[in-house]
């Protein structure tokens, strides 16, 4: 601000323009045709700037994917983060513990990085040095994820495609099924299915009243049914989610309640998409494949995922498994149609990555690997016990890297930021899975050992 002395000051004003003024004052008689004079004081007035006019921001023609619209806020693992980085701002000394989002923390087996480092160092050499491979994935790869998980099972090695993750094939497989197909979910679920359901036109509205999107089925999973649906209630779709063990409950589905799955699609002509990616942290004796399920083969298709067995998240290496005898309702193989849209969208999963998922699937890989889920289920035991010390009804562990934590009358967001602001501790909010999962936090096992035994420290003194 300039500070002017004693004076006239000629300026060319509007009307408004004298609201802004530092100080009263009194406009002289003397009109000039632009100008007014200004009698100031001698304590000064101050000058006036014009702010230029914001520019409006050019646009396009082309209108916005108006199903893309219709998502509710962000994909919840992102805003979860978002909320954690604001937490940080709020209390930058804090140690903040993340036992929310599901990434994995301990170092990836040498008997796998290994295996990757010797792929990248022959990458640079003229004998070892390849490009585009094969968008199905690599022959050897195939045929190991054949005999490790479905041997016995009616599978064949081309009815496994290699890719970069469960999460992606997920979306792929959407855009096989297209805009016109129905969908089931469980509630809770994994968020990416009802997101991309919704992305790709294959739902109505979201509905406020009820947390839920209009043309999809919510199957619901509640304690008081074993996290597993009354099948006689649901409604016949297209398509049904199933996610065993289940994320986010940790709920495993029993092979007498997966024979109903694939009876209920079975007898309503309906394909199920059964997400596998835990598999291998099952304890009970529970099946680790839809395929051991008698029909199973011409009603499911089938995806996992390297991400919580070998710490590949970051490494990206996953499977989908379509088999032969899957057809859609003109008797069109479904694995045609996935293997066009596989080859049209993708180029293959990395060679390197695809390295070490041949080494993860080794005798001395699969070893290493169980070390490693042995690690997050003894960080799982630990959760499970301080909940349970402090009187509370828990769920899950068991069978999956995830607790799942009862308050009930309680908002789930609420809870979160209760943790968060009282213990520095990040958990996600059930109702981010669906509304079947509201008063429900989910609290991951994926942690350093000494940072999930100071959470439960911290949980104790919150809920003594």
């Amino acid at each position: 601000m300039s500070v002017i002395p004693n004076t006239h000051v000629p300026t060319s004003i509007q009307s408004s323009t004298s609201s802004f003024l530092g100080q009263p004052t009194k406009l002289s008689s003397t009109f000039r045709t632009k100008n007014v004079w200004i009698s100031a004081k001698n304590s000064g007035v101050c000058k006036c700037v014009a702010t230029p006019a914001e520019k409006t921001a050019y646009t396009t023609k082309v209108s916005r994917n108006s199903n893309i619209g219709k998502l509710q806020a962000g994909y919840l693992f992102p805003e979860v983060a978002r909320r954690k980085a604001a937490h940080l701002l709020k209390y930058p000394d804090a140690q903040v513990i993340s036992l929310g989002i599901g990434d994995t923390t301990e170092p990836i087996p040498e008997v796998i990085t290994s295996a990757m480092a010797k792929k990248a160092y022959a990458l640079s050499t003229l004998e070892g040095y390849s490009g585009y491979g094969a968008e199905q994935g690599e022959k050897p790869l195939r045929a190991a994820i054949c005999s490790a998980y479905y041997a016995n099972l009616g599978i064949e090695q081309d009815d496994v495609f290699v890719s970069d993750g469960a999460k992606c094939d997920i979306s792929r497989l959407q855009v096989v099924f297209g805009s016109n197909v129905t969908i089931a979910v469980q509630d809770p679920s994994y968020p990416a299915y009802v997101d991309s359901s919704v992305i790709m036109g294959q739902t109505g509205q979201y509905q406020k009243d009820v947390e839920k999107f209009s043309n999809i089925e919510y199957m619901k999973c509640t304690p008081e049914n074993g996290f597993f649906p009354d099948l006689s209630t649901v409604s016949r779709t297209d398509i049904i989610f199933f996610c065993s063990p289940n994320n986010p409950t940790g709920a495993a589905a029993s092979r007498e309640q997966l024979t109903q799955l694939v009876q209920f699609a079975k007898k309503n002509g309906s394909i199920i998409v059964y997400d596998s990616a835990y598999a291998m942290y099952m304890s009970d004796d529970y099946p680790k494949s839809i395929f051991e399920i008698p029909g199973a083969r011409e009603v499911a298709i089938e995806t996992a995922s390297f991400s919580k067995y070998a710490g590949f998240t970051g490494v990206r290496l996953g499977w989908t498994v379509v088999p032969k005898d899957l057809l859609f309702s003109d008797g069109f193989p479904v694995a045609k149609d996935f293997n066009r849209i596989v080859c049209t969208c993708f180029n293959g999963a990395s060679n390197i990555s695809q390295a070490g998922g041949l080494a993860c699937l080794s005798p001395e890989g699969l070893e290493a690997m169980q070390e490693v889920i042995g690690f997050y289920k003894e960080n799982t035991n630990i959760i499970m016990e301080t909940f349970d010390s402090l009187g509370f009804k828990v769920y899950g562990g068991k069978n999956a890297p995830y607790v799942w934590v009862h308050f009930p009358g309680q908002s789930s967001w609420d809870v979160f930021s209760e943790i968060l602001e009282k213990t520095h501790v990040v958990t996600t909010p059930g109702s981010g899975f669906g509304p079947g999962g509201e008063g429900f936090v989910r609290v991951s096992a994926f942690g350093h050992r000494e940072n999930v035994v100071e959470a439960c420290r911290r949980f104790k003194q919150l809920y003594k």
